[in-house]
């Protein structure tokens, strides 16, 4: 809701949508959502929430939300038709405050006591500072219950999941691997990789010498350019080899962070990760 703020009003019944098609009206309610996730089938269904920007400077707001995302979740629990097989996560708000009793205390308080197969940390990378995420994660971690999946949503840069696994994180979700594919990027232990760039035109090695995966083994980057300027020389003709070349880095991009996340499936975290979170005053032990 956050990205289409401009388009939506919240109110106590839903969100209420502003087509950017046609300009007509959509209403979201909790039951509504819900009835959409159910039909869809999903083993994991969210709760619908009142998600609010972190950077939005607005106490009594914050509050609002915090409140309605609990008597939402009500709602979505008893909309639920098929508990015994989809998973209904609940979503804790309360923006950046973490003090003792604070907005993410009292929601975390309330999601607890309902007993949820999971839960979702929501509400962060909007732009605040990373040790003002960082503390809101850690807040979140340490009092949600172990036995149950821990979600922090729209998180996925490679820092940030390293970092936050260690904060005891389970689940991500992000669009940043397919998204930078997209635009010919691929992700590498030194960072970012553009495909695209004239350095790569006589390039015969793979996009990263260390990856198991197919497209490291079997393309060269100078291949892999040769696909993504295809795309840009065609357009939308008939010609298809660029959105392959994408789909090629996409794979090895998601490869990456499967990759990346098994590496740290313990406490042995790399020292860097500590450090940083040193910084912010929260410690690992």
């Amino acid at each position: 809701m956050v990205s289409l703020s401009r388009l939506c009003e919240v109110s106590e019944n839903g969100v209420q949508f502003e087509s950017f098609v046609d300009g007509s009206t959509m209403i979201l309610t909790p039951e509504a959502s819900i009835a959409h996730q159910n039909r869809i089938g999903a083993d994991i269904i969210m709760a619908l929430d009142d998600v609010v920007s972190s950077l939005t400077d607005d106490d009594e707001r914050f509050k609002e939300a915090c409140g309605r995302t609990v008597r939402w979740l009500d709602r979505c629990i008893q909309a639920h038709a098929h508990p015994d097989k989809q998973n209904l996560f609940g979503i804790v708000q309360g923006g950046l405050d973490v003090s003792e009793g604070g907005l993410r205390d009292q929601c975390l308080s309330e999601l607890i006591k309902r007993d949820l197969p999971g839960y979702a940390i929501g509400g962060l990378a909007g732009g605040e500072s990373k040790e003002a995420f960082w503390k809101v994660v850690a807040r979140c971690t340490a009092q949600l219950p172990e036995n149950k999946p821990r979600y922090l949503m729209g998180v996925g840069y490679p820092l940030d999941l390293v970092v936050c696994s260690a904060l005891g994180v389970d689940m991500f979700d992000c669009v940043y691997p397919t998204r930078t594919a997209r635009f010919g990027t691929a992700i590498v232990p030194s960072g970012l990789l553009k495909l695209k760039s004239a350095k790569c035109e006589k390039d015969d090695r793979p996009i990263d010498d260390t990856c198991e995966c197919f497209v490291c083994k079997k393309y060269t980057r100078a291949y892999l350019r040769v696909l993504l300027k295809k795309e840009e020389t065609f357009g939308d003709s008939e010609e298809t080899t660029g959105s392959i070349g994408a789909h090629l880095i996409t794979y090895h991009n998601v490869t990456y962070m499967m990759t990346l996340m098994r590496r740290f499936p313990t406490r042995d975290y790399p020292q860097w990760a500590v450090d940083a979170l040193a910084e912010a005053k929260i410690s690992l032990d």
